[in-house]
């Protein structure tokens, strides 16, 4: 814990003077030179400080902005898409959340009831699933072959007796949610819960995130999921919109 306070507050340096030595960097620390480099080292390695020069100053490296940017686009993705849920949810009158990639799962960052909403449990925060989740299909759809394949090679957890654990059956799922514009679950992650979701895509054309709606399957039911997803289509695309994608954008 130690080394990771003094790493931070060699980022802190350096924002607040642009630029820094060992020499100062060491003692703002209050720690010998070697140990102040071997930190710097190692945020050097990172891409989060650099050295522009042969002065022996490092500064804020590229990597903050990588890190910044992810912040950011979380933050835009929260806020642009809250009041768009709330209106879905609205008018389908189910859950509506909005999910992101986390590793390999995939993790609801916004979550809005409808007037018909039977449970107040809260999916924010929480991670799902990848294989078993309309958003999760969704994100894996959108994924570059190689992580597709490397994700699709490893076990696939069954949850109850309709969780899609073969992945030759799984991949033509993901192809045809690449085509129809959605993915849906039927009672695949709990039993009588069905879902369907929808791409969210970013100004670069790169796939964010998904929003999902998602109800008992009695209300929800297959000949239903078709209707709804047409109306979780169109607020994916009014939140790609007011992330600046335009449609046939490119990653």
């Amino acid at each position: 814990m130690q080394s990771v306070d003094r790493a931070v507050t060699i980022l802190e340096l350096l924002a607040a003077r642009g630029e820094a030595g060992v020499t100062e960097i060491a003692a703002e620390l209050g720690v010998h030179k070697s140990t102040a480099f071997r930190l710097v080292a190692a945020l050097e390695l990172r891409g989060l400080v650099e050295q522009p020069g042969e002065r022996g100053k490092y500064r804020l490296g590229l990597g903050l902005v990588r890190l910044a940017g992810a912040a950011t686009v979380r933050l835009d993705l929260s806020q642009q898409s809250r009041p768009v849920c709330e209106r879905l949810a609205a008018e389908v009158a189910e859950t509506i959340n909005v999910a992101i990639l986390d590793v390999d799962a995939a993790v609801n960052i916004e979550q809005a009831l409808g007037p018909s909403a039977i449970t107040t449990h809260n999916w924010v925060g929480q991670r799902t699933p990848l294989h078993a989740t309309s958003s999760g299909k969704v994100l894996l759809a959108h994924l570059p072959e190689p992580a597709l394949a490397a994700r699709l090679a490893a076990p696939l957890e069954r949850f109850t007796a309709q969780t899609v654990t073969d992945p030759a059956r799984l991949r033509r799922q993901l192809e045809a949610a690449r085509r129809d514009g959605y993915a849906s679950t039927v009672e695949e992650l709990e039993t009588g819960l069905n879902a369907v979701a929808a791409p969210v895509f970013a100004h670069n054309g790169q796939v964010v995130a998904a929003i999902s709606a998602s109800g008992p399957s009695f209300r929800l039911a297959k000949p239903r999921l078709a209707e709804v997803a047409k109306a979780v289509r169109e607020a994916a695309a009014e939140v790609s919109a007011r992330l600046g994608y335009v449609r046939g954008a490119t990653p």
